[in-house]
């Protein structure tokens, strides 16, 4: 990258400026195209899988393991859900239009099913399986307020954890909204955030990650990996194995620290060091675990298994994804960015089927449509899109059963809470049965 380059670019992060496409100087997206063309990519990323593979292979799940829920799990596997519902709407929670809202991953959180979400002034709001709103709390000043917090949730049966885009932590009763703790941090929030034993973990905008105490919120330990000078608001991953906790960074690197001391046990990048801007293009999945290997995928065609005692690189593929993968017995389930689901075999990273499962959207509207998220249900696969609609899936043959429109937006990776499912758009909670 030329050197006028990198002193504008600089000069830019510093003032903070906001150039409109009028200005003199270049716009957001003229800036992102001249950051682009003069990347130094020493190596090169491999096309992404484009054809069907084996298509027609059935595939038979033996696991009698089916969880309740899609949430609370320390190590991100939702495996297979109990759910096969109707997919009838139920009923819509409704709230004021959230600013900037397909710009994070959101996901509601569910107590005694009860569920908890936010609304665009940063107000906690709780409510029963009926819909009905059980309490509301905000604790922002109007000056806070109009910066318009983005809220991240964890809980156990005492403690509502809150953070937020705007360097906000603090602690709710989670039977009463009542404020049992507030702290403010030097960074904003963007992660997910796990809660282990009496402590709570999370990451903050300067790729630290932070170990606190639910009782009172004093910091435990913090361990500070490489930051970026610029990155995307794809939401970074935590994941909590035996003792040890397994994260990535901005700029993809994997770390895995003691969970009591915050000390450093392995880091492995999986990023070209040199390239300083990977941070502003690069979106990673949530890691997932199991005891021996950690698996996630970024949006640079590059699925991941790594040794999960040493961080050695297990085996990679070719894989255009930032959903979170699901695994089940011997099988990792991916939707890639193209609309693809993928088939891998967990140990050799293998992969044994593909199936197009977006064929059935016109040739021009499918360039602009991408999965969300997507959830293993009893029979089904039911996944999200970004103008949408909900497909669900056949898991046994990889064919697409129907193609629902819930909205005419984004809409959100799909959540499974007492035998129904969610997905929120930026002004309302859907439940379908």
């Amino acid at each position: 990258m030329n050197n006028i380059l990198k002193i504008f670019l600089i000069f830019f992060l510093i003032t903070g400026c906001t150039l409109n496409k009028n200005s003199k100087f270049w716009s957001k997206q003229e800036l992102i195209k001249k950051v682009q063309e003069n990347r130094v990519e020493i190596f090169k990323t491999e096309n992404a899988l484009s054809d069907e593979f084996n298509p027609n292979l059935k595939i038979e799940l033996y696991s009698k393991i089916i969880n309740n829920s899609t949430l609370k799990n320390l190590n991100n596997n939702d495996g297979r859900v109990n759910y096969n519902g109707k997919l009838e709407t139920i009923s819509k929670f409704k709230f004021k239009k959230i600013k900037n809202f397909f710009e994070y991953e959101h996901e509601i959180t569910s107590n005694n099913n009860n569920i908890i979400f936010f609304d665009k002034k940063g107000s906690v709001l709780k409510f029963d399986n009926e819909s009905n709103l059980l309490w509301k709390k905000n604790y922002y000043s109007k000056f806070e307020v109009k910066q318009g917090p983005i809220l991240f949730f964890a809980h156990d049966n005492e403690f509502l954890i809150v953070a937020d885009n705007i360097a906000n932590i603090y602690a709710l009763n989670i039977n009463t909204g009542e404020l049992l703790w507030t702290k403010k941090n030097n960074a904003p929030f963007n992660s997910q955030i796990k809660i282990y034993k009496n402590y709570f973990y999370i990451i903050d905008f300067e790729n630290t990650i932070r170990a606190y105490s639910l009782k009172d919120g004093k910091e435990i330990w913090n361990n500070k990996t490489q930051n970026s000078l610029i990155r995307s608001n794809k939401k970074l991953s935590l994941v909590i194995v035996r003792d040890k906790i397994y994260f990535n960074n901005s700029l993809g690197d994997i770390s895995a620290l003691d969970i009591n001391s915050g000390e450093l046990i392995w880091q492995t990048p999986t990023q070209n060091s040199l390239d300083y801007y990977i941070g502003f293009f690069l979106k990673t999945s949530d890691i997932v675990a199991d005891n021996k290997s950690l698996f996630f995928s970024n949006n640079q065609n590059q699925f991941f298994s790594l040794d999960i005692e040493t961080g050695r690189l297990n085996w990679k593929q070719k894989i255009n994804s930032n959903l979170r993968p699901t695994i089940i017995n011997n099988f990792i389930f991916t939707v890639s960015l193209e609309g693809y689901l993928i088939i891998i075999e967990k140990k050799s990273g293998n992969i044994i089927r593909i199936n197009d499962i977006f064929n059935g959207f016109k040739t021009k509207k499918r360039a602009k449509i991408t999965p969300t998220g997507f959830i293993m249900g009893n029979e089904n696969i039911y996944l999200s899109t970004n103008n949408g609609r909900l497909l669900v899936i056949d898991i046994h043959s990889g064919e697409v059963k129907s193609i629902l429109k819930i909205d005419n937006k984004k809409i959100s990776r799909p959540s499974v809470i007492n035998k129904n499912l969610y997905v929120i758009a930026d002004n309302s909670i859907i439940k379908l049965d």
